[in-house]
């Protein structure tokens, strides 16, 4: 939980991701050395590891709604829950957890696993400005592009203003097995890849 709380504690609202950028790099250089990191003209990161004909792939989003964060913020965490908090001002103050959380799992994934590729894009809650000037070709080996930017733990996004995924690919990962449900789900990255002309679920 230390290393989700860091990414908390770090304001990145749209526009303004340069501190969550730098800390990203030097995190992935620090835990993750084999790791090929390459950035593009609008901020974007793209993150490659290991060799291999195909990819899976994982993105996030690194900016957030919230525009203020006081100075001594801090992540709180009791017993199950964490939220933001100001001690100096005596209030709540948004985590950014959207998309934080996605940024957390993406760095879970680029530990973990051997084969992969990651993408962190700028300014979403924008407009997914990062995503529509994002490198197409980055994804051209990849064998499926996932995103988790969805409240709760229960949804698939299968559609947002078309088709993400194909039938043979929601048969292969089997969601009902884990309590999963198609939905339709509001614009994020993937959708906007998908329309830029991804040809992947």
């Amino acid at each position: 939980m230390q290393l989700l709380k860091q990414l908390y504690a770090i304001h990145s609202p749209s526009g303004k991701e340069q501190r969550m950028r730098n800390y990203l790099i030097r995190w992935i250089r620090r835990h993750i050395p084999e790791a090929t990191i390459t950035t593009d003209p609008i901020g974007n990161i793209y993150v490659t590891k290991g060799e291999s004909f195909s990819f899976p792939c994982i993105v996030s989003h690194i900016d957030q709604v919230q525009k203020t964060h006081s100075t001594d913020f801090q992540a709180v965490e009791t017993r199950d829950i964490i939220f933001g908090y100001s001690s100096k001002n005596k209030r709540q103050e948004g985590l950014g957890a959207d998309d934080k959380n996605g940024i957390w799992i993406c760095l879970q994934c680029l530990k973990r696993y051997p084969i992969i590729k990651a993408a962190f894009f700028v300014q979403e809650e924008t407009g997914c400005i990062g995503s529509q000037n994002a490198d197409l070709s980055f994804f051209g080996d990849a064998r499926f592009v996932l995103q988790s930017d969805r409240r709760g733990s229960s949804d698939i996004i299968t559609s947002i203003w078309g088709d993400l995924c194909s039938e043979s690919f929601l048969a292969a990962i089997d969601y009902p097995a884990y309590h999963y449900k198609p939905t339709h789900g509001l614009p994020t990255d993937v959708g906007t890849l998908k329309e830029k002309g991804l040809n992947v679920s």
